[in-house]
């Protein structure tokens, strides 16, 4: 009879951590008890999390698989990440099929796994690892030349040409001469400054809550940030972050490049909704909890309506910080304002788009006129020109 057909044993292997996007292999090992009949028909589908995707199911497995006594066989499968978070496998499901085909049994086996789904950094972590030098066209990173030098001393060296006379060290080219007894020139070398504090504050409300392309803006600004943050931790700087909108979170700072899995594990599963945010009260939160002078990036979209609250509170950042306001741009705004209208509503449309859009160039020009730094960027664009602006910021030794 069909209710007394042996029924198998299943466990999968998958990694518990996954990169979103990337194809990954897993695997469902089918036991059979000892000595009991197999069945005619076996059909096989894994119960894989919705935030996956897979076209190998239903999969009709060939019973040939447990020809020859084996009691076990193992069907390969791949998967895609398409999103972020945590993800369970509850278990899988059969469906056995009767001696004369009349009849089909399906029964669930519990093969319970967890894990989580981080964003796909390795290959633009590998690039950051090596500062990004050898991606410069691919990454649209800037390799910028000094402009005077550093606040930290690094070593003495011998003169080189192009080497101004300012860097020249007269006390030690005086205790220095050469074989042939003429003296040389000792200049010192100097970096950027180190061991300094880097804040991120993401905004997870409404303002990215904006498709662009397959993804949210939100998604970008999140893949920027952590870019941003590797990079920041190789050169010495302690990395904290701070969310407002949807989601509240705070990281408190950590340094040095093992601190990345930390800042990982606190952001992978980070979204954006439709929740009102205020960058207003999140700058005023973060005054109250910072004890030293820090570089503050302020991630997200800034319209005419925040111009007099921020206004108020850039005054007290200025006194002890240094503000970085990044605002992604709005592709649907520029689109509607470039466009040749066809009709009345369109030119309409087109007039509103260009108004606001004017408002929000005059709402930044005015706060780089106060000695604000700010940054416009498309989502595409974001990880390099927020990259090129920190590095900016290091060289001019403005922290």
């Amino acid at each position: 009879m069909l209710f007394l057909q042996s029924r198998p044993n299943i466990s999968r292997e998958i990694p518990v951590s996954l990169a979103q996007g990337r194809p990954l292999k897993a695997k469902l090992l089918i036991r059979w008890d000892e000595g009991l009949a197999r069945p005619r028909r076996i059909f096989l589908f894994d119960l894989y999390p919705p935030s996956m995707d897979c076209q190998a199911f239903p999969a009709a497995l060939d019973r040939n698989l447990f020809a020859n006594n084996q009691d076990s066989a193992c069907f390969e499968y791949t998967l895609v990440p398409r999103e972020r978070g945590p993800w369970t496998f509850n278990g899988a499901e059969m469906l056995l099929g009767s001696a004369l085909r009349l009849w089909q049994l399906k029964t669930f086996c519990p093969c319970k796994s967890l894990g989580r789904t981080y964003p796909d950094f390795s290959r633009i972590k590998a690039a950051a690892g090596a500062e990004l030098r050898f991606l410069p066209e691919q990454n649209g990173i800037k390799q910028m030349r000094r402009r005077g030098q550093g606040m930290e001393f690094k070593n003495l060296r011998d003169f080189k040409e192009g080497d101004t006379m300012k860097a020249v060290d007269w006390r030690a080219t005086s205790r220095k001469r050469s074989m042939d007894g003429r003296t040389k020139l000792i200049v010192r070398e100097y970096q950027e400054e180190q061991d300094q504090h880097v804040l991120f504050l993401l905004d997870t409300g409404y303002r990215l809550h904006r498709s662009e392309g397959s993804a949210l803006q939100f998604d970008k600004a999140l893949e920027a940030l952590l870019l941003l943050s590797w990079v920041s931790l190789k050169h010495g700087d302690s990395v904290s972050v701070g969310t407002f909108g949807g989601t509240r979170r705070w990281l408190y700072p950590r340094k040095g490049t093992s601190a990345f899995p930390h800042l990982m594990n606190g952001l992978f599963d980070l979204a954006s909704s439709a929740a009102p945010s205020s960058p207003f009260s999140c700058l005023e939160e973060a005054l109250s909890r910072l004890k030293r002078r820090t570089f503050i990036i302020l991630i997200s979209n800034f319209r005419e309506e925040d111009g007099e609250p921020l206004s108020w509170i850039l005054k007290r950042v200025e006194k002890r910080h240094l503000l970085l306001l990044v605002s992604l741009r709005e592709k649907e705004s520029e689109a509607i304002a470039a466009r040749a209208p066809q009709n009345t509503d369109e030119a309409l449309e087109t007039a509103a788009a260009f108004s606001y859009l004017a408002s929000r160039g005059e709402l930044y020009q005015s706060w780089e006129h106060c000695g604000l730094l700010t940054l416009e960027s498309t989502a595409k664009d974001l990880s390099p020109a927020l990259i090129n602006r920190y590095l900016a910021v290091k060289k001019s030794g403005r922290l």
